[in-house]
């Protein structure tokens, strides 16, 4: 016992006195100890039990067909058009055609004024007959030019002649030079033997050896050759002459010959000359027909007129304007040829163009008719990129059949390629392929497979938040395959759960076809029937749990596969 003394409010001192506490007995705390224990553990149980009841969320198995597909966009275009232009430049002066106008080949469309060209056409028609009478002349004046250039040439041939012959003259005065020469020196002999013979006579007769006749005679002979020697010498000089004659004629008939070549030379020149001129009329006259035919065929391309039979489409001219056909043709009208059939060019992305193929099935929808689909196939799959900031398209043509009319060229057409189609198959939901059940959810038997499953869900369960969000960057192409099917890929191998009985069972299984929601699969070990209802969730497996899978671990199990998702969905059987 203690005394504690305090002051009061009222200026005295109390006294409190204080007693020490009495001890509590130690088996109350033990029970308490107990107590909690036993709550903890009911309470565990009590957890225990709730979190055994599993409800599940399932879907029954279904059988139909499953087609991939590949979005794109593009424009409607008539198969053939014609651009109608103008090879001249002028003024239209007359339209004879309009928008949506039904034309046939060879009507006339437009007209330009023609005043111009009918100008140019008669002036190159008036320089057409001055050349023709210009070639006409020079015809006349060539044609007279044979005729003198014979006549110089026969002169030639003359002169030539009659240098032959003072040649022939020269050639027989030097022989007859040489022929008197050759008389002189015999007469020369003969009149000195005859001297000769005179003297000794003279001595012969003073002594009486000859009679006198004889000397007489002698004597004649001397006269006679000494006249003989007279007329020898005579005969040298005269040949002489005839000699220098001959070449004085030699000499002219030289010069003549060479004055009649020239002759001859300038009437060939003349004559050359003017069969020049004469070819060059003619080769005017060519060049002046060839301007007449072009400044026909200009007038007559005043006349605008239709190459095929068609439609009208597009008119890009009035009356009054002006076109010009300079560095290239300016377009009049576009003209349709056969708008019951059309043309749709789709531009489809790089990741998508390998799957297409020729003859793909192909429906579309224009916002014109937003409740009606159109069907056609792939008529060819152009090789020529387009590349627009770094993303490549190819365009596909498409054929389309247009027999109402209802498609006008420019609308624009969202379309679906069918490129790949499985028919009769078994098809399950994808998130089949991601579910992961809880803890306990399989009987002793699947003992190994409860692991599995239990590692599978502590995975995803600590997956990162990122994966979680399931979020994936956007195609730049739009809606294309790549962003749909996640990593569920065609030919992979892995696992479903089912309920058979309302016990949850592993269907190990073969993905085939992928779509956008399902996929088609071909068990492993086992079947799949009606009966079945495929696991697609539970209570206990909440939507960001399921996500989080996904982006860790999507298809748990398996093996294989392509390349990552395709787009689709359910064909027309399913």
């Amino acid at each position: 016992m203690f005394t504690l003394e305090r002051p009061a409010t009222n200026g005295r001192v109390s006294t409190v006195i204080l007693q020490p506490p009495r001890r509590r007995p130690r088996w109350l705390l033990a029970a308490a100890a107990f107590v909690l224990i036993v709550a903890i553990v009911l309470s565990f149980v009590v957890f225990r039990a709730r979190a055994g009841a599993v409800t599940y969320t399932s879907v029954p198995v279904q059988t139909g067909s499953l087609a991939q597909t590949v979005t794109a966009t593009g424009t409607l275009n008539p198969q053939n058009t014609i651009s109608v232009g103008t090879q001249v430049s002028g003024t239209i002066s007359e339209i004879d055609a309009d928008f949506n106008s039904h034309v046939k080949k060879g009507q006339v469309l437009a007209k330009l004024d023609p005043t111009t060209f009918q100008a140019a056409l008669e002036q190159a028609q008036a320089t057409l007959a001055q050349s023709e009478a210009q070639a006409q002349a020079a015809g006349a004046t060539a044609s007279g030019a044979p005729s003198a250039v014979a006549a110089a040439q026969a002169e030639t041939q003359a002169a030539v002649a009659s240098d032959r012959v003072a040649q022939a003259n020269a050639a027989a005065a030097t022989t007859a030079i040489a022929t008197a020469q050759t008389n002189v020196t015999k007469t020369q002999s003969a009149l000195a033997l005859a001297q000769q013979t005179v003297a000794r006579d003279k001595q012969l007769l003073a002594q009486g050896y000859i009679p006198q006749s004889q000397a007489d005679a002698d004597e004649s002979s001397d006269v006679a050759a000494q006249t003989a020697y007279a007329a020898a010498k005579v005969a040298v000089t005269q040949a002489q002459a005839q000699a220098l004659a001959a070449n004085a004629q030699i000499a002219q008939a030289a010069a003549t010959q060479q004055a009649q070549s020239a002759t001859a030379g300038v009437q060939v020149a003349t004559a050359a000359n003017e069969a020049a001129t004469r070819d060059a009329q003619v080769a005017a006259i060519g060049i002046q027909q060839a301007n007449v035919k072009t400044a026909q065929a200009n007038l007559a391309h005043t006349i605008i007129t239709s190459p095929v039979d068609g439609t009208v489409i597009s008119r890009s001219v009035s009356i009054g304007q002006t076109v010009a056909a300079s560095l290239q043709t300016p377009t009049l009208y576009t003209i349709a040829q056969d708008l019951s059939k059309m043309e749709l060019d789709l531009s489809v992305g790089e990741p998508d163009i390998g799957r297409i193929t020729a003859g793909d099935p192909v429906s579309f929808s224009v916002l014109a008719y937003p409740n009606r689909t159109f069907t056609a196939t792939v008529a060819q799959v152009r090789q020529n990129p387009t590349t627009v900031s770094n993303v490549v398209t190819y365009t596909v043509v498409v054929y389309v059949d247009n027999h109402d009319g209802a498609l006008m060229p420019g609308m624009t057409a969202n379309a679906t390629i069918q490129v790949a189609h499985v028919g009769n198959a078994t098809l399950v939901p994808l998130a089949a392929f991601t579910y992961v059940p809880p803890a306990g959810a399989f009987s002793r038997s699947h003992r190994g497979m409860r692991g599995n499953a239990n590692a599978q869900t502590s995975s995803a369960r600590n997956a990162s938040p990122s994966s979680a969000s399931g979020s994936s960057s956007a195609s730049p192409w739009g809606a294309t395959s790549a962003s749909s099917g996640g990593a569920v890929t065609p030919g992979a191998t892995g696992r479903i759960f089912v309920l058979r009985s309302g016990k949850l069972q592993p269907v190990p299984v073969k993905v085939g076809l992928v779509g956008s929601t399902e996929a088609s699969v071909t068990p492993l070990r086992g079947t799949l029937s009606a009966s079945d209802r495929v696991v697609t969730g539970d209570n206990h497996t909440s939507a960001g749990a399921s996500r989080t899978s996904t982006g860790s671990n999507p298809l748990a199990g398996m093996q294989g596969g392509g390349r990552g998702g395709y787009g689709g969905g359910r064909g027309p059987g399913g």
